[in-house]
């Protein structure tokens, strides 16, 4: 005789048959209760992620997804378009429309409440998804004016512009941490003529130049707070700094903008990537870099990794994989 087995419960073939007879009778007659007709909602929920880093605080919150189009090898140099299609479509990822995140992380160290990365701001050259770090700041019950510390891993419009220009700065109390390598370069008037770059140069000096007094230059190595240290890392820009973030034994390094896809730079880590001021350099500091977090087993948080960007970092074979941390519904 079949039996079925549930949860403890054996059941016969009759069972069974008689229970799917009975639902069926019920559907027909619109069952014994009414289903609720609900308003389709038409908004994804905020997107705030918070952990703990020892003993700090930290929340991931959203920008929102940059979209940057087909994946091309003038983007991704050094891949054939059939090895960038390939990859992809293993990994259920879309050919055409490559699609970023845009992961700002804050950290509550019980003493400042610190911010890594400004997102776009109001600029529509992103796309009508990007703009919502303010929004989901708000969501995660952190005003503006709370900012004690803006540090800009460096000064591409995805990580500074959402500053705000002027008398427009966002965060009115905080102090602006950023390489002098990165402010001379993209405040520089002589680079409107550079190509790709150029049309940055004017938006960015219009908001990093009014914040110069409150500005303060980092240096490799340097803790420019408690627990949280710089640690040059150039090529994606002249000046691009990534940041370990430690406290009670444990770490986190904030990677930035190392490496933007998680899985087409990630196994193919000599790739030049066609946003970097020095690809080649690029490629070079993405793999010290790594190495060193694989040997540490160092979680990361990626800049433009799938939401929030957490994870690890292996080897696997000459490249590597991003293992996503589990998120966390409790703390």
């Amino acid at each position: 005789m079949f039996d079925e087995s549930i949860g403890g419960l054996k059941l016969s073939r009759r069972d069974l048959i008689a229970g799917s007879a009975a639902a069926s009778v019920l559907g027909l007659l619109g069952g014994s209760r009414a289903l609720a007709k609900a308003p389709m909602i038409n908004a994804a929920a905020p997107a705030v992620y918070r952990f703990k880093i020892g003993a700090f605080e930290a929340t991931v919150v959203s920008d929102g997804p940059l979209a940057i189009g087909e994946a091309k090898p003038e983007l991704f140099q050094g891949l054939s378009k059939e090895t960038i299609d390939r990859t992809l479509s293993d990994n259920f990822l879309s050919r055409s429309n490559v699609t970023l995140e845009q992961n700002a992380l804050v950290v509550n160290t019980g003493d400042k409440l610190v911010l890594f990365d400004a997102g776009v701001g109001v600029s529509p050259a992103f796309g009508p998804s990007t703009g919502r770090l303010i929004a989901n700041l708000k969501a995660a019950g952190i005003e503006p004016e709370a900012i004690d510390a803006v540090v800009i891993t460096h000064a591409h419009p995805d990580h500074c512009w959402g500053l705000g220009a002027g008398a427009a700065f966002r965060f009115p109390n905080a102090q602006v941490y950023l390489s002098q390598g990165d402010f001379e370069f993209w405040t520089d008037e002589a680079k409107r003529s550079m190509p790709f770059i150029g049309g940055f140069i004017d938006p960015t000096r219009a908001v990093l130049l009014p914040l110069r007094e409150r500005m303060i230059f980092v240096k490799d190595g340097q803790e420019i707070l408690p627990g949280i240290q710089a640690m040059a890392t150039p090529g994606h820009t002249v000046g691009h700094t990534s940041y370990v973030v430690s406290s009670q034994g444990q770490s986190i390094l904030n990677t930035a903008d190392l490496a933007h896809h998680f899985v087409l730079v990630m196994e193919n880590p000599k790739v030049k990537f066609g946003f970097d001021t020095d690809p080649a350099q690029g490629a070079d500091t993405r793999i010290r870099v790594f190495d060193m977090v694989a040997a540490g087993k160092m979680p990361i948080i990626a800049y433009h990794f799938p939401w929030p960007g957490i994870g690890h970092v292996v080897k696997h074979g000459d490249g590597y994989r991003y293992i996503a941390t589990p998120m966390l519904t409790a703390l």
